[in-house]
């Protein structure tokens, strides 16, 4: 069995909280795509974590994670990750995290590249997260990058890299101005944090397809979500990788096997980090109120996230770029105290409404349509079934599915792993 845990929207769903909830029911828990660019969060018996790399089934110890090839994996910050974890008393070890060798690195001079062009964007830049990851995935189709699986080879790895630093320098010191690329500092950093990843990188790809063949319930997680996807999201403000369900067999090591089940994630309003559009968005004291009520802070950079109602159009096109089979609806609690909601049901341009979510400049000038919804007005944090729901509650989440088409399977209602609806 092989599902997909994607967002449906902008990223910072909750999908982190969702796959250490569904990884009870996995054997495997595979990360696809990206790098340490954005944050999973997820609060269990051992306290709150926030993973940027490692895959979240890595808080169930019975539970073996995987790296695909589709990251982009910076090993400094990958190897403060697992000290952090082994600290707290999770385990990780060889049986239980595995790194695909074809996995790309993420360097310094990556990071390096990635501030010095946000810096001469100015006003213009993309509100990157400055981690070095549209750099490094432009040097994987360059094929100017050095791969996990380099590491366990140092000699022709570190011929490489002095030819990739002599052609990296023309841009950094002779484009933008700034000190050179060191050959010998790479080559340490590399030597430093390789030595202790070695033991976990292997040909992912084999040991996915033989769980596959065994019967072995795997699970993809994916990064950031569908309107953050590099083809269908809201170009040129998106990530780097792709982003859709449809690349979780690839990106993990396993292109010859389909999906079986999507579970898409979304919030009950919207949120966003960065720049780019977003229609719905709300300003001023409403929006302040909502973000703390929310704790709407980027989990990867801290950056307070823009907030707005939920959005009908932009989840809708979410839903059918994913192909979500059902959804997870979280932080429903966090809208209880409003006496009405509103929600973004169409956007109007040039003066004609639609409910098709465009690209383009028609995105940029995309005006917000409002419908007001009854609110519940009342805290809904302890609720465990449906008929613990409020009916103005149950009514926005019916409300919610068709207008996305989309059946919602789960419902979160806080933070912690129990804290959530099953719906029939």
């Amino acid at each position: 069995m092989l599902t997909a845990i994607v967002g449906i929207n902008w990223g910072d769903e909750g999908k982190g909280r969702m796959v250490d909830l569904l990884a009870q029911e996995q054997d495997i828990v595979v990360r696809y795509q990206g790098g340490n660019n954005a944050g999973h969060t997820v609060i269990n018996h051992l306290g709150k974590f926030i993973l940027n790399l490692l895959p979240s089934g890595i808080l169930r110890e019975e539970i073996v994670n995987v790296m695909g090839n589709g990251m982009v994996i910076d090993i400094a910050h990958l190897c403060g990750e697992i000290e952090r974890l082994t600290a707290a008393g999770v385990k990780v070890t060889p049986d239980n995290l595995k790194i695909s060798d074809k996995a790309i690195i993420c360097m310094p001079y990556h990071v390096q590249l990635d501030g010095l062009e946000e810096d001469r964007l100015g006003d213009a830049k993309f509100g990157s997260t400055r981690r070095g990851i549209a750099p490094v995935y432009s040097d994987k189709y360059m094929k100017k990058g050095i791969r996990m699986g380099d590491l366990l080879d140092p000699e022709p790895m570190l011929a490489h890299l002095k030819g990739i630093v002599e052609w990296k320098n023309l841009t950094v010191a002779g484009g933008y101005g700034a000190e050179p690329v060191k050959y010998e500092e790479m080559a340490a950093w590399l030597k430093k944090y390789g030595d202790v990843l070695k033991p976990y990188i292997c040909d992912v790809g084999e040991y996915l397809e033989q769980a596959a063949e065994d019967g072995k319930r795997i699970m993809f997680e994916a990064q950031l979500g569908a309107l953050r996807d590099i083809d269908f999201g809201i170009y040129p403000y998106t990530s780097s990788s792709s982003t859709i369900a449809a690349y979780a067999p690839i990106g993990a090591g396993i292109p010859g096997r389909k999906l079986d089940t999507t579970v898409g994630i979304m919030k009950a309003y919207s949120s966003c980090v960065g720049e780019g559009p977003f229609t719905a968005e709300l300003f001023g004291d409403e929006a302040e109120e909502l973000r703390q009520a929310g704790g709407e802070y980027g989990a990867a950079t801290g950056r307070p996230r823009r907030v707005g109602p939920f959005d009908v159009v932009a989840s809708r096109y979410g839903v059918r770029v994913q192909g979500a089979d059902c959804l997870a609806l979280t932080k429903l609690d966090i809208l209880s105290s409003l006496k009405e909601i509103r929600v973004c049901t169409g956007y109007e341009i040039n003066g004609t409404v639609t409910d098709r979510f465009p690209t383009g400049h028609a995105l940029d000038i995309a005006k917000p349509v409002f419908e007001t919804l009854p609110g519940w007005n009342c805290d809904i944090s302890a609720c465990r079934k449906v008929e613990d729901l409020p009916k103005e509650a149950l009514d926005y989440i019916k409300y919610i599915e068709q207008a996305v088409r989309c059946p919602i399977r789960y419902v979160s209602v806080g933070a912690e792993r129990e804290a959530y609806i099953t719906m029939p």
